[in-house]
């Protein structure tokens, strides 16, 4: 699985930083999502990373 945060990020204009305050979720959190490194994800924080960047589940997250 590989998520596409840094690519959305890029596109939105938007930083890690701004995102965390969106959704609450600490930055560090968010990094390691960023860099492939998660283990699990809660589906309430899935659903707010993706209203927050306005994209679909599958337009974040990928299979390799």
């Amino acid at each position: 699985m590989h998520c596409r945060l840094t690519e959305l990020l890029a596109e939105r204009a938007m930083t890690l930083v701004q995102l965390s305050e969106l959704v609450d979720v600490s930055v560090v959190n968010l990094s390691v999502l960023k860099n492939d490194r998660a283990k699990a994800i809660r589906f309430s924080t899935l659903v707010a990373i993706c209203q927050a960047l306005d994209c679909e589940i599958g337009e974040l997250l990928v299979l390799r």
